[in-house]
């Protein structure tokens, strides 16, 4: 009896997976659905709208963007973490939802484990921005406001302990200022409570804000890396502007759920990296401020190591600060 129940088990093994094999050998078959888990018209809807014709061309599949935006970012990449292993629902995370909010929120999915890298997209400095017609004219003179003037500024965030209050916490730590946090769905939403006066302070992706401070509604103190950002010449580095080594930059990637097998992801890979390669697309991310990562940084290996590094340095930082979304 058991020799019979293990040959019965033998055969459904190898049944499954040839279905399995087959399946992914005749990948993709219909649409494919991308979810950027925040609202449209931000940096992460963005890049996916940006390399999905590509992709598609790539693929020979429609590539459908959804938006699935909350709890900052976290319903979205929930989304991604319980759908079909079968490369047809993938999704664009970045530091904030793969970094950042593990440690701010009790997540019912594990980045670590419950994921599939695709491939790292592109990176952005973060920037501190303020209301065009907030009272300082560098960041000396705001940080000097701000410790005469502490909790009166208010400070926009992407969700409740988002990755934009881990860097403004950061900022305040370092500097001994202090200032309130208004949490909103998105980055679109509050960099507009800015321009309007609604808000004093950001500490924002470079890309989201770079139209408002090429446009003049919202002012820029400095861009949180050692070096200026060619897209924002003008706008000094943190270095320069006197807050030496806060450093802070926003990425993204793509990852599948757990068990997408190795060859779909190789495929969805190889279509990203034609997208990333493409000279047009490559200008199009830069015009709204993302830098395609190079190459070789593009592998599913090196998005891995990449995050497993950015989850090195910025944990132990977050448990520190002691920073929970309520």
């Amino acid at each position: 009896m058991r020799a019979w129940l293990s040959k019965v088990w033998l055969i459904a093994a190898i049944f499954t997976c040839g279905l399995v094999q087959a399946g992914a050998q005749s990948f993709p078959s219909r649409p494919i659905t991308v979810i950027a888990p925040f609202p449209a018209g931000g940096p992460a809807d963005s890049i996916a709208r940006i390399i999905a014709e590509p992709m598609r061309e790539a693929l020979g599949q429609p590539v459908v963007i959804e938006n699935v935006p909350g709890a900052g970012g976290n319903l979205g990449v929930g989304r991604i973490a319980r759908a079909e292993p079968d490369g047809y629902t993938v999704g664009i995370g970045q530091w904030s939802t793969h970094v950042v909010n593990p440690v701010t929120y009790a997540l019912p999915y594990n980045v670590q484990t419950d994921f599939e890298p695709i491939a790292l997209l592109t990176t952005t400095p973060q920037l501190i921005i303020a209301r065009k017609d907030f009272p300082a004219g560098d960041l000396k003179e705001m940080i000097a406001w701000l410790k005469v003037n502490p909790d009166k500024a208010t400070s926009g965030t992407v969700g409740a302990a988002g990755g934009a209050q881990v860097s403004a916490i950061y900022f305040q730590k370092e500097t001994g200022t202090t200032f309130r946090f208004v949490p909103y769905r998105g980055g679109g939403p509050a960099v507009q409570d800015l321009a309007a006066g609604q808000l004093d302070l950001m500490f924002d992706q470079a890309a989201n804000a770079l139209g408002p401070v090429r446009a003049g509604s919202v002012k820029a103190y400095a861009v949180m890396s050692k070096t200026r950002w060619p897209a924002l010449p003008d706008v000094p580095s943190i270095d320069e502007a006197g807050a030496p080594g806060l450093y802070v930059a926003y990425w993204h990637g793509m990852w599948a759920p757990k068990g997408t097998p190795k060859e779909i992801i190789t495929r969805l890979n190889a279509a990203v990296a034609r997208a990333l390669a493409d000279p047009t697309v490559a200008k199009r991310l830069s015009d709204i401020g993302h830098d395609v990562m190079p190459a070789d940084q593009r592998t599913p290996e090196a998005l891995a190591a990449f995050h497993q590094a950015e989850i090195d340095k910025w944990w132990p930082i977050i448990r520190a600060s002691g920073l929970k979304a309520q």
